[in-house]
């Protein structure tokens, strides 16, 4: 692809690149001996480093590609891996951030150890290094996939294990030079870069005639048969990929851990230099997220029909339809494709480079320091973070190559989904309930993280030998489980674990237990929530309004309780200067898309 690229295009990509580099090094060769200024970048970030790192982590090439290759296979439909994400993020800016700032940890495995013993806190500290990994050696097999397209039939054409070792090389360096300050730097340059990139193409695509604007492609799809519409978020109970039922527990259920126990994404909120910044640049990264659906998703909408449309049913496969979308839309010659590119490039590392140094502290802080050598020191720490560095990566390097076929025809985004949902209820069980409830005991969630893994297993041969069978289940939820009812009834099996050995073992109330928390009272306003929308929603199933009306309503409900609520409170700040008011708002544009695109 690069050699077919005028030399503007090439200059734009290369200084880009450059100084995304250059800026990153920069920050990461400044010396860094103790483990806060390697690990937690001095605990000094503000509120924009926060949100634009939480955002460059979550939205890498799985994001930028995946998420455009799910719409444009699946629909619209996919938006619940960004729309439903909101709730956790409002879980991790008012209920876990306090929490853990308030224990001054690295490492969440910390927090648990806090909270519990140690046992759990190794437990918690092997699955989420396992879980980690997991995702680097998909995200290695999405990058080098992308990187592939790239050179093609160009000079510096490169093989999928070739791609596999450039992005792991340059994650190596610049995580072993940088530790988490030259991270979050890349981060917010990436964020910029991939924002910039991904509103291009969505642009130009929604801008073809064939398309007519995103309002054109609201009106495309409508007139289309009812079973080929993609604008709509709602799939049956037994659609293989997305059901609703699915994406409204188990879904949310793993947006939970990814967004409140999931360690490389809640160590940037540890850096914060104050609680205002941790839960301002939570919110912010919230309002980010809430452009995926339509940056990203509903491009690969467009680009589907707009592909059927000029060359009939497309063959192309569904991880490749980002650059294959650019080439077609994308005029050469302006340096639009070298800024594309350079977002597209920012996306394939972003979330890498995170992903290393949280796994690189979990390693050190949770099992060098705490167990292999209890008296080492900072310098020494920071020595063995790097030196893990090298050798997860080369691991991850080695089970990419090994596992992924770089020619699948599948979707990425999904299978990984799906792949890494078996060890996550466990650990959202053994937080929630820790956090919430004083006498969980340590050796109940111990086994309930352990446990997780096989009530997984053991639910799915269940559905599948037992009740699938039945016409009535079948017909409902489909022939087999899907990973999100999964994850629903691993959760389950999990909390009734956890909570029923909590009652037989008896342990005392644990002094480690966050009472302080208004628990109470935000059930009691989130229960007032639901009941206002459960109203709006019998409104609209008697046909008394419609979805923009019921939108519209919901949100105005929305924002008046989070404005009620505040006020409550008795807190001192202005409501409009407050975080509570980003909040509102972010709930209410949330709960306007969900009914908008019902």
């Amino acid at each position: 692809m690069l050699s077919q690229l005028p030399p503007l295009e090439i200059a734009v990509l290369v200084v880009l690149m450059i100084f995304l580099t250059g800026s990153s090094l920069w920050a990461g060769l400044r010396r860094k001996t103790t483990e806060a200024d390697y690990f937690m970048a001095g605990r000094s970030l503000r509120w924009w480093s926060v949100a634009g790192s939480i955002y460059g982590t979550n939205v890498s090439a799985a994001q930028l590609i995946g998420m455009l290759g799910v719409g444009y296979t699946i629909g619209f439909a996919q938006s619940h891996y960004e729309v439903l994400a909101i709730l956790p993020i409002l879980l991790l800016a008012y209920v876990f951030v306090p929490v853990y700032r308030r224990r001054e940890v690295f490492t969440l495995s910390q927090y648990l150890a806090h909270r519990y013993d140690d046992r759990s806190r190794l437990a918690y500290a092997v699955l989420n290094i396992l879980f980690i990994l997991v995702q680097l050696v998909g995200f290695f097999y999405i990058g080098s996939r992308q990187l592939m397209l790239l050179f093609q039939d160009s000079f510096f054409e490169i093989s999928y294990l070739q791609g596999i070792l450039l992005i792991a090389a340059v994650t190596c360096i610049f995580t072993v030079l940088g530790g988490m300050e030259s991270v979050v730097i890349a981060d917010n340059i990436q964020t910029v870069l991939m924002i910039l990139a991904a509103i291009l193409v969505a642009v130009l695509t929604y801008a073809q005639p064939e398309i007519g604007g995103f309002a054109g492609l609201l009106r495309l799809d409508a007139a289309s048969p009812t079973a080929a519409q993609k604008m709509h978020l709602y799939l049956p109970p037994d659609h293989p990929s997305l059901p609703w039922t699915g994406a409204f527990t188990g879904l949310m259920i793993l947006h939970c851990f990814y967004w409140t126990t999931n360690q490389y994404q809640v160590q940037r909120v540890l850096a914060a230099a104050s609680d205002k910044d941790a839960k301002v640049g939570v919110l912010v990264a919230g309002f980010l997220k809430l452009t995926i659906p339509f940056f990203s998703i509903g491009a690969g909408v467009a680009a589907a029909y707009l592909f059927k449309a000029r060359f009939g049913e497309s063959a192309v496969q569904s991880d490749d339809a980002f650059l294959r979308l650019m080439q077609l839309v994308v005029p050469a010659g302006y340096g639009l494709i070298g800024l594309i590119l350079a977002g597209l490039v920012s996306a394939i590392f972003s979330a890498i480079y995170s992903m290393m140094n949280s796994v690189t502290t979990l390693v050190s802080v949770d099992v060098y320091q705490r167990y292999l050598r209890p008296k080492a020191t900072e310098r020494e720490v920071v020595f063995f973070g790097k030196a893990a560095i090298v050798v997860l990566c080369a691991l991850a390097v080695a089970l990419a190559y090994a596992s992924f076929n770089p020619n699948s025809a599948s979707n990425f985004y999904l299978d990984l989904s799906a792949r890494t949902s078996y060890i996550k209820p466990g650990i959202v069980v053994a937080f929630f309930i820790g956090i919430l409830w004083g006498k969980s005991h340590p050796k109940a969630a111990l086994l309930t993280m352990l446990a997780a893994p096989v009530f997984g297993l053991l639910s799915e041969w269940g559905y599948n030998q037992f009740l699938g069978p039945i016409p009535a289940v079948r017909d409902l939820f489909g022939p087999t489980l899907n990973f999100m009812h999964r994850v629903l009834l691993t959760t389950l099996l999990c909390a009734a674990l956890q909570i029923g050995l909590s009652f037989l073992w008896k342990e005392p109330v644990n002094k480690a237990a966050d009472f302080s928390l208004p628990v109470g009272r935000m059930l009691r306003w989130f229960g007032l929530f639901l009941l206002a929308q459960a109203g709006i929603v019998a409104f609209v199933w008697a046909d008394f309004w419609g979805l923009k009306t019921a939108g519209l309503v919901g949100a105005l409900l929305t924002l008046g309780l989070f404005q009620l609520g505040y006020r409550r409170s008795g807190a001192t700040e202005p409501y409009l200067a407050s975080d509570v008011f980003l909040a509102a708002l972010l709930s209410a544009a949330t709960v306007y898309i969900l009914y908008f695109f019902a």
